[in-house]
């Protein structure tokens, strides 16, 4: 039988790290098939050798049967492969049509914009992907410009195409909509690889499975021949538990309150709340409801007026993140690239980053080396960072571990509040699964945690109380016996509007 795309015996080394070994990886024509694994296992290094983007230390590649040389992504395409990564290459000041057809325009002297455009819209209207082609890509929103990634390795005659993690950075909804494009561009003949840690997508869209663990092949099954339980097990190497909140009488000090702040600019409604020591306040919503200004409220990126922002009684609306680190805030960035690591930096150094002025790490402005070591290592212990060592940068660590130092370096120095945003997007089951105890230990020890996440089901599982919210106010504050899925969907979408219940 002759596959759409085979991999025979692909072995790939990386200083320090074997990510791929020896691995065969048979998928048939017109399926979806699903590629799932921890981050780090080697699923993308394996996806980034089909595509030209590394060369393989050994092995051999065959598509339709016949072997096929690939040095880079335009050879790729020549065999009909392209691929969507799960961090977008567009050009936001350019319209969607103009980033589709970037490096293959049509036209002698002059690009054929009429052509273009009739050409794009066919494939458009085709799959029914619904998209302006003529809107700028900085103005659409990220389910859309994933249409436009889509499209590109369509418009350049791809047979297969490659989804990197495709729904990391997508809403519940938009995540509906990417299966609707999936099963559309299966109904329409096309081969696709994609590759996730998210068991639940892989049930919903996947035909074939193949987890991969450390950089082997562990199996290849039929969807229908198995189960999330097993496939978590194939994953990670062991049972998994869905962590879970007990539901308990919450009598600590008041640690966090706030009062009547405003968070979107549109409207005056506001948001009042309080979080107690011992205590996970979770807030669910569909994102761009407020969640991520609530978020820059209380660490100080953005100011607030008198007594909006309350810690320990102590106004702090107008500190700034650093102050308020040092009263005892801890801090999870919802976008670790932006605001909670330096790619490029060391492990090591991002571990110091927020105390690179406190003792024992830095004396009279000189980093104690020694100090700074035997802390990284203790946390690197007790966190489960799987890397070379301490002194690798930290963009060479995979998605979870990047995100371990992160909560290492946050929750390890005594916070008395930790605000928790998106704390386990991007991440597989293990990695969840450890953060998630992390939290409920921080809870259990007396910590305040505001939890922001978009993950309904980990509001639910974590929190003791949840505050729903909806264009810049909660709709409802629920406490644990009120939790119903159902009513929070509701709730979120602006429906049945009732008065706070706590």
């Amino acid at each position: 039988m002759a596959y759409a795309i085979e991999l025979r015996n692909i072995t790939k080394q990386f200083p320090g790290v074997l990510a791929n070994d020896n691995i065969t990886l048979k998928v048939e024509e017109n399926t979806v098939h699903s590629i799932l694994g921890e981050n780090g296992s080697g699923k993308s290094t394996l996806m980034n050798v089909l595509f030209g983007l590394h060369k393989a230390d050994q092995g051999e590649i065959y598509i339709n049967g016949q072997k096929a040389v690939i040095h880079n992504p335009e050879d790729a395409y020549r065999y009909g492969v392209g691929m969507v990564h799960q961090h977008f290459m567009l050009v936001e000041q350019m319209t969607a049509l103009e980033n589709i057809i970037l490096g293959k325009e049509v036209g002698n002297f002059f690009i054929d914009k009429e052509q273009s455009y009739k050409e794009v819209s066919a494939l458009v209207e085709k799959y029914g992907f619904q998209l302006d082609l003529n809107e700028k890509v900085a103005n659409l929103s990220i389910g859309m410009k994933q249409r436009v990634e889509i499209l590109k390795t369509l418009y350049r005659g791809a047979d297969t195409v490659i989804l990197d993690e495709p729904s990391a950075v997508l809403t519940p909804q938009e995540v509906l909509e990417l299966f609707d494009m999936i099963r559309s561009l299966k109904e329409k003949g096309k081969t696709i690889i994609f590759i996730t840690h998210k068991l639940n997508e892989i049930m919903e869209v996947a035909d074939t499975i193949t987890v991969i663990r450390r950089g082997k092949v562990i199996t290849s099954i039929d969807k229908n021949s198995t189960n999330t339980e097993k496939l978590a097990n194939a994953m990670v190497g062991r049972d998994v538990t869905i962590i879970q909140s007990v539901e308990q009488e919450i009598q600590g000090d008041v640690v966090l309150e706030v009062n009547a702040l405003p968070l979107l600019s549109h409207t005056n409604k506001t948001v009042s709340f309080s979080i107690r020591a011992g205590e996970i306040f979770g807030v669910a919503g569909v994102e761009g409801n407020g969640q991520l200004q609530l978020e820059e409220s209380i660490v100080g990126l953005i100011k607030s007026s008198e007594n909006q922002v309350m810690f320990h009684q102590q106004d702090i609306g107008q500190l700034n993140p650093a102050s308020r680190k040092k009263l005892g805030i801890g801090y999870i960035p919802s976008d670790r690239f932006k605001r909670a690591i330096l790619p490029d930096f060391s492990v090591l150094e991002n571990i110091l980053l927020g105390f690179q002025d406190s003792e024992p790490f830095v004396k009279n402005g000189v980093i104690q080396e020694k100090e700074l070591y035997k802390y990284s290592n203790e946390l690197i212990e007790k966190f489960d960072i799987r890397l070379p060592n301490a002194s690798v940068p930290i963009k060479t660590l995979s998605g979870g571990n990047q995100q371990k130092v992160v909560v290492a370096r946050e929750t390890s120095r005594h916070p008395k509040l930790v605000v928790a945003c998106q704390p386990t997007r991007g991440l597989d089951v293990g990695a969840i699964e450890f953060i998630h105890e992390t939290l409920l230990k921080l809870r259990d020890e007396g910590k305040a945690i505001l939890l922001i996440s978009a993950e309904l089901t980990e509001v639910m599982n974590l929190s003791d109380r949840i505050g729903v919210m909806f264009e810049g106010e909660f709709q409802d504050i629920l406490t644990r016996d009120a939790f119903d899925q159902e009513h929070i969907g509701n709730l979120m979408a602006g429906n049945k509007k009732v008065g706070e219940s706590s």
